[in-house]
């Protein structure tokens, strides 16, 4: 691809590794994409938000396509991961430790796949305190960290599909297809309270951003490679 290519836009496919933010995906290839062509200025952008604890299909925009964001942003979506039965944390998931145990000996394969009923088509779900939402000016995580109390509201999401694939002890493998601003870490929460005890997110990926497919995706370095190709 030349420099024109970028600018005029184009919408790439990158499986987001683990602990980086989509805010750094983002910088880095905007970097590369500079370098490569020697560009001063280029407009790069990401549709959707993943956790640095999540890995998995980030559409990121270049020049004109930036337009085009708010239009993926909006699409359905997919997730594969896994919930940890049993007990919770104060981040929905592994960023904070264990804050609480909860009994599971009640809870079976049976009741596992049974409660995934009530999750589907619209519900109401309160978004995670660790998370970047804003409110009053501040990101929510920013509360959370410095031990502040603040009330959010629940919000109206959509899951078409919820299935678990997979039952290991503790570990519920799981495959969710739902709307734009549903948050997996708040489902795992919900989910845990909905079988009479706790659940947190253990590990998360996205597969699909409407028509977009992670298998069609590529690494940040084999896209810097062909940048150098």
């Amino acid at each position: 691809m030349t420099a024109e290519d970028f600018l005029s836009g184009q919408v790439l496919l990158i499986d987001k590794p683990l602990n980086w933010t989509s805010f750094q995906v983002v910088n880095k290839l905007r970097w590369e994409i500079r370098q490569a062509f020697n560009i001063k200025k280029i407009k790069v952008g990401h549709a959707g938000t993943l956790d640095p604890l999540a890995t998995g299909l980030l559409v990121i925009c270049t020049g004109k396509k930036t337009k085009e964001i708010n239009t993926y942003q909006g699409q359905i979506k997919e997730y594969t991961g896994t919930f940890v039965i049993g007990s919770t944390t104060p981040s929905f998931d592994l960023e904070t430790e264990i804050n609480e145990t909860f009994p599971t000996a009640h809870i079976t394969e049976a009741l596992i796949h049974q409660t995934t009923a009530q999750f589907i088509g619209e519900i109401q779900q309160i978004p995670p305190v660790f998370s970047a939402l804003k409110k009053d000016g501040k990101r929510l995580y920013e509360f959370a960290r410095a031990g502040e109390a603040v009330e959010i509201k629940a919000r109206t999401v959509s899951i078409s599909e919820f299935e678990i694939t997979n039952i290991e002890g503790s570990n519920v493998n799981f495959r969710v297809v739902c709307s734009k601003g549903t948050y997996i870490r708040s489902l795992a929460h919900d989910f845990g309270k909905a079988l009479n005890s706790g659940a947190h997110l253990s590990a998360l990926r996205r597969t699909k951003i409407g028509d977009f497919n992670v298998d069609n995706g590529v690494s940040i370095e084999r896209f810097i490679m062909g940048l150098k190709d």
